[in-house]
């Protein structure tokens, strides 16, 4: 499942001439990995969303997304956006986090996705509230687990 998500990223940059997006959806246990079931990306919500190169999202878009998860029983786990160079958060996805609720995981996948797309080679940061950030992209123990839906 992340490596079709991945590659869907990837042609959503129309030939890596902007930025691509998804929200993850799935369960948050209360102890262990959090569980992706499905991509939801962003212009599926919001046509509008990769227009200027970067991912803009327009909030008032969020009703849609709610409304998939309540159909389907899930949540916002996570999400991810493809960079066009290295994995590294930018200051505009510092300052304005898609999600930002503490405990909320945000994934970078370098070079528009094109390259590796593993664990060890993308961005993995934890939202911690009030503009503060962890970065895990080093880290040994699992973040996410990607399980089929149900």
């Amino acid at each position: 499942m992340w490596q079709a998500g991945a590659t869907e990223l990837k042609r959503r940059t129309i030939g890596g001439r902007r930025e691509s997006g998804a929200f993850l959806i799935g369960e948050a246990p209360a102890k262990g990995p959090k569980i992706i079931r499905a991509f939801v990306y962003y212009d599926d919500l919001d046509p509008h969303a990769l227009d200027s190169g970067i991912v803009h999202f327009d909030g008032n878009k969020l009703p849609r997304l709610w409304e998939i998860c309540r159909e389907r029983r899930y949540r916002v786990v996570a999400d991810v956006h493809v960079h066009p160079g290295h994995y590294g958060q930018s200051a505009s996805d510092q300052a304005d986090p898609v999600m930002p609720r503490a405990g909320h995981f945000a994934f970078i996948l370098p070079n528009f996705a094109a390259g590796s797309v593993i664990p060890g080679g993308i961005g993995q940061y934890e939202y911690l509230g009030n503009g503060k950030w962890i970065d895990h992209s080093h880290g040994a123990a699992p973040l996410l687990e990607l399980r089929k839906p149900k």
